[in-house]
């Protein structure tokens, strides 16, 4: 590994600590989109809290990245918030506590719509401006314990992610397709992924789920000590795309990812970065624009970075898109809605 690359990933760490454990600083208040401009403004000194994800995720990862690039290529002062996820990043984008967020598409689209999670009259008022990869859902467990098929988890200690995760509401709509109800047929814990795969390797829980970009650091850590099994449900998929929308496809983790035996197909659900709607449009024009001609150095911070590709980001949203991102993807000849 080249100096450099070292210098670079040892100022990521280093922001990655300081910026999840700061205070934030107080946003100004919103002021309503603005008109789209053909020249994108400064916006220097301006606060921008990103909300992500828990230790062992991409978001906290990915985020704290992005925060670092913005702060330092738009003169703005981005920090990196570490939350529970996809339904907190949604309050709190909500609540005017945050101005961009990771989130799960499923997620974002019941709390535009005030389902599910969101009762009505919490719902979300906030728009994509970009679709960056894809989750993986991980069902986690001991090999040779007798953990199989998702079937074999009733009765079992099973840790279902963080509360107001969508770990958590894609695990709960998992076991419901196999008729496995999450709060009364498992002895059902709350763990972020860190914790989850520590409880296993401890032999405090029997499974659990995770729902994550490849490799999920905390689960190769985990099948270098401990042999794992992953759970295959794609029968489970078909069934959670009739009940809940068409959110989740089949994908294939092949055996290699975390050195198992065999193949496994999962549900993969795209990930999104949001902002409030009345986001000024020139300013998340100047995100997108400093996302993408920095892309590279995002993908050497994480992986899945790689797979933000102009081609691919205005696909698979189910919330509309903001009208700053809109005239960006549209000043890039992608937009082809």
């Amino acid at each position: 590994m080249s100096g450099s690359l070292i210098t670079s990933l040892s100022i990521v760490v280093l922001f990655l600590t300081t910026a999840c454990q700061a205070p934030r600083a107080a946003a100004p208040a919103p002021t309503g989109a603005s008109p789209v401009s053909s020249a994108i403004p400064s916006f220097e000194g301006r606060t921008l809290n990103i909300v992500t994800g828990g230790t062992g995720g991409v978001y906290i990862v990915y985020g704290a990245g992005l925060a670092d690039i913005l702060s330092k290529k738009m003169n703005v002062a981005a920090s990196a918030q570490s939350t529970a996820a996809s339904v907190a990043n949604m309050q709190l984008i909500r609540d005017g506590q945050a101005d961009l967020a990771f989130t799960l598409a499923d997620t974002a689209f019941e709390a535009v719509q005030g389902s599910g999670s969101f009762k009505p009259e919490e719902k979300v008022d906030a728009k994509a401006i970009a679709v960056l990869y894809s989750n993986y859902t991980h069902i986690v467990a001991k090999d040779g314990e007798g953990i199989n098929t998702v079937a074999d988890l009733r009765g079992k200690r099973v840790s279902m992610g963080a509360a107001a995760s969508g770990t958590e509401i894609i695990g709960n709509r998992v076991l419901d397709a196999y008729g496995i109800d999450p709060e009364t047929d498992i002895q059902r814990e709350r763990l972020g992924v860190a914790d989850s795969a520590d409880a296993l390797k401890d032999g405090k829980i029997d499974a659990f789920f995770w729902s994550g970009g490849l490799p999920t650091p905390q689960i190769v850590d985990l099948a270098n000590s401990t042999k794992i099994k992953l759970l295959d449900h794609a029968d489970a998929i078909p069934k959670m795309s009739e009940k809940y929308g068409p959110f989740y496809v089949p994908i294939k983790l092949t055996a290699s990812t975390y050195k198992g035996d065999a193949d496994v197909t999962v549900a993969a659900v795209t990930n999104l970065l949001v902002v409030p709607t009345n986001m000024d449009a020139g300013l998340v024009k100047a995100i997108l624009t400093t996302m993408f001609d920095s892309q590279p150095d995002l993908a050497i911070i994480h992986a899945e970075a790689k797979n933000l590709k102009l081609e691919t980001a205005t696909q698979g949203s189910p919330l509309e898109f903001h009208p700053g991102a809109i005239d960006f993807y549209r000043s890039k000849g992608v937009w082809k809605q």
